[in-house]
């Protein structure tokens, strides 16, 4: 067990240095997005965390140990970046639309976990889906399957 998690982490931490400062693992570069819609309003609960380790599972197939760890890293790593390019970009060039559709998606279930959609995470979402190049009405539409799967029926 323990090596199996160590062996996760040394997975997560790229080769050299100034790959690290350039490059961060796809898993850490969505779990980083991910962090940033739970954390784009300060007062961020337990449903929006549980949400997030809900999400890493659904994406990266793991151990409840192995997400918290991950998003333990992704919340350094979030509370350190200065932009979210370095984050959106590898996922941008690796993922497929539907695979980018499904994160967004998810995102959009992070915002919405505490029943609620502030302003500050919607517009932390409109800047990630910018940036990951989703058509503006694939991304209305994992809105709206997020915010059916939340059990919210009502206009924001």
């Amino acid at each position: 067990m323990f090596k199996s998690l160590m062996d996760f982490i040394d997975g997560l931490a790229p080769l050299d240095g100034a790959a690290a400062a350039r490059k961060p693992s796809i898993q850490l570069a969505a779990a980083v997005l991910l962090v940033e819609v739970m954390r784009a309003d300060a007062d961020y609960s337990q449903l929006e965390r549980a949400a997030v380790r809900r999400a890493l599972i659904e994406l990266f197939p793991q151990s409840d140990s192995e997400a918290d760890v991950l998003m333990t890293q992704a919340e350094s790593s979030s509370r350190m970046a200065s932009d979210l390019f370095a984050f959106t970009s590898p996922i941008d060039e690796l993922w497929d639309m539907p695979a980018k559709l499904r994160l967004v998606e998810l995102m959009w279930g992070v915002a919405y976990a505490d029943g609620r959609l502030s302003e500050i995470e919607r517009h932390t979402m409109l800047r990630i889906v910018y940036l990951l190049h989703i058509p503006p009405g694939a991304q209305v539409h994992a809105r709206m399957r997020a915010k059916a799967a939340a059990g919210l029926d009502h206009e924001d």
